[in-house]
């Protein structure tokens, strides 16, 4: 069978707050959390902006304890609970998905406050990877009310599992600011 995706999700901040948004997915529309920092075209460690520009999406991470397998086009991977993402600039593994323990700064994929039950990896800071530009930039769940995140998107439990049955390999998020 065939499927067909779309070709580009576009993200765009809210005049009225700069820590929330909205996403756009062909006839779909999705609020949004954002960085805390608002978005910026010159994203760095730490600064909680959420990066303007345009991204391949490079795969996606679930749950399987907590929900199905989700009904997508891109890569899925299971989150196992020794799964980490290095956000420490002085590792030579920086950006990437790690195992753990780890000695250096990282993020847990296997997160109590379950944010992270279904995460998309928007390929920041991916090619080439760029010490201090920012880490761990994704597509995921959000807290109640839509407050702000350390720089991802992220959006209600229900409206994630529409969003990915319209992605595939191909899709590009272009995060407008």
């Amino acid at each position: 069978m065939i499927r067909s995706y779309v070709n580009t999700i576009r993200v765009y901040r809210s005049a009225l707050d700069h820590s929330k948004g909205r996403i756009v997915a062909g006839p779909l529309v999705i609020p949004c959390a954002l960085g805390r920092g608002g978005t910026r075209h010159d994203k760095r460690e730490g600064d909680g902006a959420s990066p303007i520009g345009r991204f391949g999406l490079l795969g996606a991470f679930y749950r399987a304890d907590n929900l199905s397998r989700p009904r997508t086009g891109l890569a899925l991977r299971r989150i196992r609970r020794q799964d980490g993402w290095s956000d420490d600039p002085r590792d030579r593994r920086y950006n990437r998905l790690i195992p753990l323990p780890c000695a250096t700064g990282h993020e847990k994929m296997w997160r109590d406050d379950h944010l992270y039950d279904v995460v998309v990896d928007i390929g920041w800071n991916r090619a080439p990877t760029v010490r201090g530009r920012g880490s761990a930039i994704f597509l995921h769940l959000a807290r109640p009310g839509f407050t702000p995140t350390e720089g991802c998107m992220a959006v209600d439990k229900r409206m994630i599992a529409r969003l990915l049955a319209l992605i595939g390999p191909r899709t590009r998020i272009e995060i407008v600011g």
